[in-house]
């Protein structure tokens, strides 16, 4: 076997280094940005979060071009769900959610289009929790304990918080104490 000249042993060791690297890189899932697939629909768009956490997963419906159920990096808000869904759709009624508010695992983000009730499906008392993060006054209403009062109240502290991470957090809102909360346990997620 002939020897090999310096010039190739280092050019064979660079190469070396560097398939490592990229070897390495892929196995921790590195690389520029991060890309979540959804749960039910094969799309190749990506978002971009600073990773640190575990993933949360949301489904995403109403009026977007993809509804579907998606996997989210934590700390992600619903305006990453709605474009991680394409984005909406012509006729979303965007003002009616907020887009700033953090998502939870296992959220529902309802998109409501223009001139259609912007109340979430299924959020009677038959049916579920009802999102903190996304939920109207008029929502909030139809719990046992929230009046229309207290219903504006959580808005406008969700409003200036940026959202609510945790149902705990209602302790800070003046007319919800710690009987009220855990009354409201079973009808709400964060």
């Amino acid at each position: 076997m002939p020897e090999l000249s310096r010039t190739q042993v280092a050019v064979c060791g660079a190469i070396a280094v560097a398939l490592l690297f990229i070897g390495a890189r892929a196995v921790r899932g590195e690389g520029g940005e991060t890309t979540y697939d959804s749960y039910s629909t094969s799309d190749e768009s990506s978002i971009s979060v600073e990773e640190g956490g575990t993933d949360v997963v949301v489904d995403v419906t109403g009026a977007v071009q993809k509804p579907g159920v998606y996997r989210m990096p934590a700390g992600s808000r619903v305006d990453d769900a709605v474009k991680r869904a394409g984005g909406s759709t012509a006729r979303a009624s965007l003002d009616s959610i907020n887009l700033a508010a953090r998502l939870a695992d296992g959220q529902q983000v309802v998109v409501p289009e223009e001139g259609t009730d912007a109340a979430i499906p299924g959020a009677d008392t038959e049916e579920g929790p009802i999102s903190l993060s996304t939920a109207t006054a008029a929502e909030l209403d139809t719990i046992d304990g929230i009046g229309p009062v207290t219903a504006e109240d959580i808005i406008a502290f969700r409003d200036e918080h940026g959202g609510l991470s945790s149902i705990d957090q209602l302790d800070q809102i003046p007319g919800v104490g710690p009987a009220t909360m855990e009354a409201l346990r079973d009808r709400l997620q964060p």
